[in-house]
């Protein structure tokens, strides 16, 4: 048997998150000589947080089903294969999945999809949970079939040194528009600029109220908006509507202001009516059909150096809830991992 540490979901947040509502057990797992046919043992590497997470630990209704009390906090991991009953796997192989916050699973690796062999030759193995993984395929989905940006227009992007958002203002640049971020501090403003190449960065922690980011906005837009990524919502989806131009599209990604429970107004909706704006939300899952697509572009702008993403990474599994609660609250600086080995 392996003996397999685990972080469970023990209560649901009120309100804010906290480290009670998470609980370190262990467990036992069959060891290799005990699987089942079709069946792979993997060591995870690297654990993915991401926002989304907060969202699932309510008992509300969303887009997916609600976290179990009780059970493995879910999210992707990437890792080895340990052990393997299954002839498309073999140990040692690099894998990605949905392994949840652990250092082992097993897995039935006969359902198509739920264990994916990636290569590490010229990518690193915790890349395909950033920018050649989940948040990088919802950028370019978001960017590519939503706002599809034409060469001359601007296109704004909330949370933009995060893991989703650098990822869309690199390829907005790619497609010969101007970007425009905005990112909490100075420091992740300059590295959106210099580092990323967005051609101006907001610091929305210096305008804490609607006139002052709008008018940061008018200052770095002064064409106005014609596609926006929305991470964040609330203050800055206001300010990004009115400067938005007639026609512009707004590709809903997250809504972090409202994890909480927080209402989320919106103080001037007849500006999407006004302007004749496309508004659409949407969940990277429901569009597997082009995630080939989208991770041959990916993985070629990294594998070549043309990509570039920043990580935050944790040390050990124990980390992982405080290392959660920072993400939601922006102390991370590009993609939140949780290294175990």
């Amino acid at each position: 048997m392996i003996r397999n540490r685990q972080i469970l979901l023990a209560s649901r947040p009120q309100g804010e998150a906290g480290l009670d509502n998470f609980s370190l057990v262990e467990q036992d797992l069959p060891g290799p000589e005990e699987l089942a046919e079709g069946q792979v043992l993997v060591r995870n590497h690297f654990l993915s947080l991401d926002p989304y997470m907060r969202g699932r630990m309510n008992d509300s209704k969303s887009y997916a089903a609600p976290q179990p009390l009780g059970a493995v906090m879910l999210g992707g991991t990437a890792g080895e294969v340990i052990a393997s009953r299954n002839p498309a796997f073999q140990a040692g192989d690099s894998v990605v999945g949905m392994g949840g916050w652990q250092e082992h699973f097993v897995v039935d690796a006969s359902q198509r999809g739920v264990l994916n062999k990636v290569d590490t030759r010229h990518i690193p193995l915790s890349a395909y949970l950033g920018a050649v993984g989940m948040p990088g395929v919802t950028a370019w989905y978001g960017l590519t079939q939503i706002i599809r940006p034409k060469a001359g227009e601007t296109v704004v992007v909330s949370a933009a040194s995060g893991a989703v958002g650098s990822v869309v203002g690199q390829l907005a640049k790619a497609r010969g528009a101007r970007a425009v971020g905005l990112a909490g501090g100075a420091e992740k403003c300059r590295y959106v600029v210099e580092e990323l190449g967005f051609d101006a960065c907001i610091d929305y922690r210096q305008h804490p109220d609607l006139a002052s980011l709008s008018q940061a906005l008018k200052a770095a837009c002064p064409d106005g908006i014609d596609g926006h990524f929305e991470n964040v919502g609330g203050l800055i989806l206001d300010a990004v509507l009115l400067r938005a131009n007639a026609f512009s599209r707004v590709a809903m990604c997250g809504m972090i202001s409202g994890y909480n429970g927080e209402p989320i107004p919106l103080q001037y909706p007849q500006l999407i009516l006004t302007n004749r704006m496309k508004v659409e939300g949407f969940i990277v899952s429901e569009h597997m059909e082009l995630w080939p697509e989208a991770l041959k572009e990916l993985g070629g702008l990294v594998a070549t150096g043309r990509l570039k993403f920043r990580e935050s990474v944790a040390q050990g599994l124990e980390a992982a809830p405080e290392a959660f609660l920072g993400l939601l609250k922006g102390r991370n600086f590009g993609k939140q991992l949780v290294k175990l080995v």
